[in-house]
């Protein structure tokens, strides 16, 4: 009786760097100013974070993994949408719940996390502070104005005294040999910094360079001296230009000073109210430098870890009923177990369950009690054995938990444990468990239309017959039933 689940199909692509510019359309209108939603940030990292996409709702939904584990960003709509996005989010709920995906936001947006907390029983809300994008007004690079930026302004001087042939133009063909020139005595210095970030970013901007064009990027070099001396990159997403590269040679005084004014009164035009010149990564130094240019604002990007009600579930409980106690099986019915769940006839209605082999093999009878044991320590579904009399008479099991504080209920017994009523009383005693001790709002549960006797055991158990399609009856109780 117990089924897998019908998925609402969701499916996450990861395209090849050079087509990134597809998505474009999403990031180029993203009202919220964060530089990971670019198509550049998308590049440089594409092989450290390794991202797939899925458009759903009008919304584009990034996948990406860091430090082993999966995020999920939150929903970018094309039109700002929030309706788009909340249905965005649900589809997400469903994709993780139905293919054992632990649900974790990245990069939620401060004004969007009024929409997702609400929906979670509960939920790890984090905001690392070497993640914040540094956000300025871009008529503060422009002009550097008042008593704030009188030290940037002494740098330009200087670079102009310095440097009187210093000259800023947006990049052209033919500066492609002297910029890589210019690199490589720049990375020089890069590459001392020894860190795995710094030499992944150096990488990524050498493979960038061919495509700055085609991903319609903005790009500038400096020179001095009758070479370049500096170079930056920037993509306009809605009102902020995101500086994705900002470098110059230190020997030159000044410059980075001038290479930021240049390329904002260069970039910053047609409704450019803000420069987001990314974060620091940690990195002190290159905190204090961004400090010291007064941004206006830090760009939180949130992290969000919603937590199902199972999550919240310490222990597997113990529930007793007239005749039966729910429980987890006890080694001395390793047997038994093993016989209830290995028996293909049996279970041929019982549908897919988690990590169950398909064969017996020579595996143990322990090995499907640890297995038990061991879905229920990652909380993938919530197994109990059902005793009668103090004997092993067969199983119930809450799976499929999600994110709308929802589950899946099942039972089974061993044959000669039925027509005695026990699975229904397990399925209705569990079900009392899950609304009052775990909050769980829905149970839900599908049985295959040929298997009359699930179908009128559900029924009995209190769950009200929802409707059904060419494969199955679909069943619901919530507590008000």
């Amino acid at each position: 009786m117990r089924t897998g689940a019908v998925s609402i199909k969701m499916e996450f692509i990861r395209i090849e760097k050079e087509e990134l510019a597809k998505l474009a359309p999403y990031f180029s209108v993203q009202p919220y100013r964060i530089g990971d939603f670019s198509v550049a940030f998308q590049f440089m990292w594409y092989d450290a974070l390794k991202p797939a996409f899925a458009i759903v709702e009008n919304c584009l939904v990034i996948r990406e993994f860091f430090a082993g584990k999966c995020y999920f960003h939150f929903p970018i709509s094309r039109t700002g949408d929030r309706e788009e996005e909340t249905r965005a989010i649900e589809r997400l709920e469903t994709y993780c719940r139905d293919e054992y995906i632990r649900l974790h936001f990245t990069n939620v947006p401060e004004d969007r996390l009024s929409m997702l907390l609400p929906r979670y029983c509960e939920a790890l809300v984090t905001n690392n502070r070497r993640w914040r994008d540094y956000l300025y007004h871009a008529e503060d690079f422009i002009g550097y104005p008042g008593k704030k930026y009188a030290g940037q302004r002494n740098h330009v001087r200087k670079f102009e005294k310095l440097y009187p042939d210093g000259v800023f133009s947006e990049l052209s063909p033919s500066d492609m040999v002297p910029l890589v020139s210019f690199l490589k005595e720049y990375e020089t210095v890069q590459r001392a910094k020894d860190t795995y970030l710094a030499d992944e970013e150096m990488e990524e901007v050498y493979a960038l360079l061919p495509h700055i064009g085609r991903f319609g990027l903005f790009a500038g070099v400096l020179r001095a001296e009758g070479k370049i001396v500096g170079f930056s990159v920037g993509e306009r997403c809605g009102d902020t230009v995101i500086v994705h590269i900002e470098k110059a040679l230190r020997g030159y005084e000044g410059a980075y000073p001038y290479l930021a004014q240049q390329f904002a009164r260069a970039f910053c035009k047609d409704g450019v109210r803000f420069l987001n010149r990314m974060d620091d990564a940690g990195d002190l130094g290159l905190r204090k430098s961004k400090l010291q240019y007064g941004p206006c604002a830090l760009v939180a990007k949130y992290n969000v870890l919603p937590r199902r009600t199972v999550d919240l579930v310490t222990r597997a409980p113990k529930i007793e009923t007239e005749r039966l106690v729910l429980r987890p099986v006890d080694d001395g019915d390793a047997e038994a177990y093993a016989r209830l769940v290995t028996d293909g006839e049996r279970n041929r209605y019982w549908g897919e369950a988690w990590g169950m082999p398909k064969s017996r093999g020579n595996r143990s009878d322990m090995f499907y009690v640890r297995l038990a044991r061991n879905v229920f320590a990652h909380r993938l579904e919530m197994p109990l054995a059902i005793y009668a009399g103090g004997m092993f008479a067969g199983e119930a099991l809450l799976h499929t938990f999600g994110y709308s504080s929802e589950a899946e209920i099942g039972a089974r017994l061993l044959p000669e444990f039925e027509g005695m009523g026990y699975a229904s009383e397990a399925v209705r005693a569990l079900t009392d468990y899950a609304f009052s001790k775990m909050n769980v709002e829905r149970v839900t549960a599908k049985c295959f239309r040929e298997n009359v006797r699930s179908r009128n055991m559900l029924l009995r158990a209190g769950m009200r017959e929802t409707g059904g399609d060419g494969t199955y009856f679909y069943f619901l109780r919530t507590p008000e039933m």
